[in-house]
């Protein structure tokens, strides 16, 4: 605490020893020091993690424009894979470029070589290049910022840098001699006021110059904006957008997923291109299984049939043991649960698929699966569903509605579906 105090103060004292002068400006053979802090951010093939810097620079300024300087940075790198210390090093040597060099803001470009030191044994030379600037407090003490991208050899670096920056010696500027006072002169009379673009706000008050002849203009000659949503009227395609809308350049709502419906009216942004929905912006459900038109691959499911993932009426928990056609007492109370659909749509005709696990031959697993469908047909029957309406059909070890690389997924391909016949 008490260095930390110390640094402090001596800071203060240097800044209080270089304020009398005004001059602020880049002075011709000055030799600067800027200390600086900052952070450097590897590149991932490098294994280490984005760090502190701090380090120092030295430079000499040849003329207004063109300067040398010597850079150190210490990086306080820590590993990918392990976060164990790395203690890393930068040294560079840069030609800087300044722009507007008698400014109190000085914008420079830099150019220059260096070389990295990691790992305590890994060397890399480095070409580097950005921009900073300087803000001088004083014609010797400036603010100063940079930013620079460091490609050690292979790689991709960045450092970024704040400080300050201490000038010593250099050319003086030269001070002006005192203006000439001379005697007043009485000014002309003023001109008369301008309306150059006819809006009703003359010029020297006018905030929008050159306004459309015949545009509706506010007291700063500007065009009204009605709806707020900062395109003018007179090029406002959608008047009368709600508040806080976020607009395109024709003043239009935007629509970001295509779907005809307004972002701030969207219920269900990011609906797929060409995805039909409802005016809400959502997906259609047309046979309201809870599976959107768009996936569903079983449509027009009649109302309180059980679906799976892909829309498709499957007769869950009806399942067949290995080799067997037979239906139990469990599965019974399952295909119960179909009768009350089918009676209450007497248009509705089903067919009914079979299907098996991948153990056997095809052709003993497609007779399979016809069994199966034709054992469900037959008890739908048996209720009293007119058999007419009721196609029974095997697809063997097609289709399956999970692996069979293990007995849970096989068990549940040893199953039945239904499918309404359009």
């Amino acid at each position: 605490m008490k260095i930390r105090q110390l640094l402090l103060l001596l800071m203060i004292g240097i800044v209080a020893l270089y304020s009398s002068n005004v001059n602020a400006e880049s002075k011709p053979g000055a030799v600067t020091l800027s200390p600086f802090f900052g952070s450097y951010f590897f590149d991932s093939d490098q294994g280490l993690l984005d760090s502190i810097t701090y380090g120092a620079t030295i430079g000499y300024d040849f003329n207004k424009n063109w300067g040398i300087e010597g850079s150190f940075n210490y990086i306080n790198a820590e590993a990918e894979i392990g976060g164990a210390d790395v203690d890393s090093y930068l040294y560079r040597v840069e030609a800087l470029y300044y722009f507007m060099p008698e400014s109190r803001w000085t914008p420079f470009i830099a150019l220059g070589l260096g070389d990295l030191d990691t790992y305590d044994f890994l060397s890399e030379s480095t070409l580097d290049y950005g921009l900073g600037f300087k803000y001088y407090f004083t014609d010797k003490i400036a603010f100063r910022t940079d930013i620079r991208h460091v490609l050690p050899m292979p790689g991709n670096n960045f450092l970024y840098t704040a400080g300050l920056s201490f000038a010593f010696g250099g050319e003086k500027k030269a001070v002006a001699p005192p203006p000439v006072v001379q005697k007043p002169v009485a000014p002309p009379p003023p001109p008369p006021p301008i309306d150059s673009d006819g809006d009703g706000v003359y010029d020297d008050a006018d905030q929008c110059p050159g306004t459309p002849r015949g545009t509706k203009v506010d007291t700063k000659g500007c065009p009204l904006d009605s709806d707020g949503d900062g395109v003018y009227d007179n090029a406002d395609q959608c008047p009368r957008t709600p508040l806080g809308t976020k607009v395109d350049s024709k003043g239009c709502p935007l629509d970001s997923d295509g779907d005809g419906v307004y972002d701030y009216q969207d219920q269900c942004p990011g609906t797929p291109r060409g995805v039909k929905v409802d005016s809400k912006g959502c997906p259609l459900d047309s046979d309201e299984d809870s599976v959107n038109n768009d996936i569903d691959k079983c449509p027009a499911t009649p109302k309180g049939a059980s679906v799976d993932q892909r829309g498709c009426w499957v007769l869950k928990g009806v399942t067949f043991d290995t080799a067997k056609a037979n239906i139990d007492a469990k599965d019974a109370a399952i295909l119960d649960t179909v009768i009350p659909i089918l009676e209450q749509n007497p248009s509705l005709r089903l067919e009914i698929q079979g299907y098996t696990d991948n153990k056997g031959s095809a052709d003993y697993n497609q007779k399979l699966s016809e069994k199966r469908a034709k054992a469900v047909m037959d008890y739908f029957v048996k209720k009293g569903i007119d058999e007419g309406r009721l196609t029974a059909k095997g697809f063997g070890i097609s289709n399956p509605a999970a692996s069979n690389d293990t007995p849970e997924g096989r068990a549940e391909n040893r199953r039945v579906e239904i499918s309404p016949i359009q």
